[in-house]
């Protein structure tokens, strides 16, 4: 059983808090809490760098296809404490060192966000710290400002860039299972959507792909793994036309789903014989469709400095034709490493680090977002 002792001390108000900012000699040491889906995660950042990172996945949604809520909120509250111990641990950080707790309002599930915030309340509580908010697509987009040391070198990813960390302004495509968007990130505070999905995310389309294949949950990663062996051009789907910046992958779910029902009906093999060029094929056709209105973007804004962030932006596909086609344009691009696009609180934990600074804090009567817009 892991039991963490707070001391009651003299509680604090969110005015109050901001007297603390008076002595910057102090470190600045956030303790960042992320609950939004199926992965409980807790990160201590000190002064802006990355002492400890720790997320406990949940296994048992493996056996539904997809996220259970009930059965997510559940397994937080069984991982968040032995999380946040060892993330504590790891930092060689004792309570009483922290100035700040931040976490994930929203958006997200109910009852797993309904976690986080609970004991991120109680905790800051306890120990008379602020206490601060984080959207969580504004915390996949700063990743891209997490530090682990001074010294940091820019990721092998990072092909065509002179910098570690995007200038302002700089455009950011946020690919997730729930999210799809193309920002125009103008300060650590100020971002503006500027496309967004008018249906269904790019991660979801992977995940329904590979569902229709009879490929298990998360589906994504193993088209992504099945897409390397395969060729892109042995089959077509058809790309949406929507206006301006918006995406939309409702059509080509659909399209592919018919496509792969057709074929079986004729070859009832016909996926196994042909599943790794299926993946790189529908893979392909996701990516173009992103990239096309990435491309598009960067032309309306005269911005050359491109980030993408989220669970997609692990995606091997999209960091080789993003990578590739920079080369080509001129364009410097910031891809997060792998532990920074999945769900992960280090991303909370620099939000919550800059809104530190900014004395940008929350009271207690916050409550969770589900929906929660970026802008």
């Amino acid at each position: 059983m892991y039991i963490l002792r707070i001391t009651n001390k003299k509680r604090i108000t969110n005015t109050d808090a901001s007297a603390k900012l008076t002595n910057m000699s102090k470190p600045i040491i956030i303790l960042g809490i992320e609950s939004s889906c199926d992965d409980t995660a807790a990160a201590v950042i000190k002064d802006g760098k990355l002492l400890s990172n720790i997320i406990a996945t949940q296994n048992v949604h493996k056996a539904y296809g997809g996220v259970v809520p009930e059965l997510a909120s559940r397994a937080h509250q069984q991982n968040i404490i032995p999380v946040v111990d060892q993330a504590l641990k790891q930092a060689g950080v004792k309570m009483n060192e922290i100035s700040a707790v931040a976490f994930t309002r929203g958006p997200g599930l109910m009852g797993s966000l309904l976690v986080g915030t609970s004991f991120a309340k109680a905790f800051a509580l306890g120990l008379d710290v602020p206490l601060i908010e984080v959207n969580h697509m504004q915390g996949h987009i700063l990743a891209h400002f997490i530090t682990e040391s001074d010294e940091e070198q820019v990721s092998k990813d990072n092909e065509n860039t002179k910098n570690k960390t995007p200038s302002f302004p700089f455009l950011c495509l946020t690919v997730s299972g729930g999210h799809t968007q193309i920002v125009l990130v103008k300060d650590f505070f100020e971002m503006q959507i500027i496309g967004e999905t008018i249906d269904d995310a790019a991660g979801e389309a992977f995940d329904k792909a590979a569902k229709i294949m009879g490929i298990p949950y998360p589906g994504g990663p193993l088209i992504d793994q099945y897409a390397k062996e395969g060729n892109s051009k042995v089959f077509s789907f058809s790309k949406p036309k929507v206006p301006e910046l918006n995406f939309s992958f409702s059509g080509l779910k659909t399209g592919f789903m018919n496509f792969i029902n057709n074929e079986t009906a004729k070859n009832p093999n016909f996926v196994e014989e042909n599943k790794a060029d299926i993946c790189a094929s529908i893979q392909q056709t996701i990516i173009d469709i992103l990239m096309d209105k990435l491309k598009l973007a960067a032309t309306q804004t005269n911005i050359s400095h491109i980030a993408i962030s989220g669970g997609v932006s692990a995606n091997s596909g999209l960091r080789s034709t993003l990578n590739q086609f920079a080369k080509q344009v001129g364009w410097q691009v910031f891809i997060p490493k792998m532990q920074y696009c999945t769900d992960n609180a280090a991303m909370i934990a620099i939000t919550g680090y800059y809104k530190y600074l900014k004395q940008d804090f929350t009271t207690q009567a916050t409550t969770p977002l589900p929906r929660y817009a970026l802008d």
